[in-house]
């Protein structure tokens, strides 16, 4: 079983975090709601900017690193659920100086953001999941240089609200990149601006955790899916199958059934063996103690997928105030060099790191 070092970063409470280098040195920074913490040793806290507090939450669910503007220093993508509204804010290269933010779009409520490169331009487009309006995504506009300029793009993919839930998987194998929503999947077409984006509603996750993973788990060639259950107990697979009639069925399979608020999860190499490795935890506090399991310890794990049977192993466990939780956006990152991925892991209980040791000993 691989070795953790937990330490406390600092118990700000915001709930997502990122790992990128603020400051241009070449030392990867780890950044968290209204402050940026200087690596390597991450004990010297930088303020970026007041971040508006309401009902014991931050409006800030992403902290994602993307260069903007095109001045070569990475700035935030962010949002949240009470501004409802898509933002950035804008790096600006001096360490005692305010970062500004500005709007992107006035979206809806965002639960989370996610990113990727659905047109494989090499820069990420923008994911909110925004479950009571239809799904969209931003692109970056950028010169001919191909430095961003500060604009993006709207492209809205989806007819109805989304839901609570979403992640990128080549549902067909044609080689497109699929979005995968709570009831169902929209199918990218050849041109991704263009679409239209079909629809397929084919399963219901509940509330699901963004992201959804695509993950071939028993090796049969089929893309399957991860999910958990971000308000509500239970982490699951479905299995694709194909039935007599052609259609597309899904099986459910238990994965971990004792823990609740399954928000964010990632599929890593975390012992270096070449296999991927499911990590997540409890999101503290979802729903300020409102969901199934709010009073129930708190963890960080990894599975050993292992062609279904999905072995659990316990990085963090324990009561709220002596053990972690995952937050709504966890970083998984090689922080050290040593070749193992590390964990930064935010929340309403204080913002951790967890370096992976590997095998050996403390």
């Amino acid at each position: 079983m691989l070795i953790f070092k937990k330490r406390q970063i600092s118990d700000e409470k915001y709930e997502a975090c990122a790992v990128f280098d603020v400051n241009g040195d070449g030392i990867p920074d780890i950044v968290s709601g209204a402050y940026w913490y200087e690596g390597p040793d991450y004990s010297k806290k930088h303020f970026i900017c007041d971040i508006l507090a309401i009902h014991e939450y931050h409006d800030d669910f992403s902290d994602y690193p993307l260069d903007v503007d095109g001045d070569g220093r990475l700035d935030i993508i962010t949002g949240g659920w009470w501004g409802e509204t898509l933002r950035w804010r804008r790096n600006p290269g001096a360490a005692n100086t305010a970062w500004e933010t500005f709007d992107i779009d006035k979206c809806g409520s965002i639960e989370t953001i996610r990113f990727f490169d659905i047109d494989n331009c090499g820069v990420p487009e923008i994911f909110p999941n925004t479950p009571g309006a239809p799904q969209a995504f931003y692109k970056l506009i950028r010169d001919a240089d191909g430095k961003g300029t500060g604009e993006f793009l709207k492209v809205v993919i989806g007819d109805e609200a989304s839901g609570h839930g979403m992640g990128f998987v080549d549902m067909t194998g044609n080689g497109r990149t699929d979005v995968v929503l709570c009831s169902g999947w929209l199918e990218q077409p050849e041109d991704p601006f263009q679409g239209p984006w079909t629809f397929h509603p084919e399963f219901q996750l509940g509330s699901a955790s963004v992201p959804i993973l695509g993950h071939d788990v028993n090796g049969d060639g089929l893309m399957d899916l991860i999910v958990g259950q971000a308000h509500d107990y239970g982490l699951h697979w479905l299995e694709q199958g194909w039935a007599a009639d052609g259609s597309r069925t899904w099986t459910k399979h238990d994965i971990d059934l004792s823990g609740s608020q399954f928000h964010d999860l990632w599929l890593v190499d975390l012992d270096g063996d070449g296999e991927l490795e499911l990590i997540t935890g409890k999101r503290y506090r979802a729903h300020n103690d409102g969901d199934p399991g709010a009073h129930d310890p708190i963890g960080i794990y990894y599975y050993k997928i292992d062609g279904g049977r999905f072995e659990k192993h316990v990085i963090d466990y324990g009561a709220a105030g002596e053990a972690s939780g995952a937050g709504i956006y966890f970083w998984v990152q090689d922080l050290t060099g040593n070749g193992y991925p590390d964990i930064v892991a935010p929340g309403k209980d204080g913002l951790y790191l967890f370096e992976n040791l590997g095998y050996g000993v403390e």
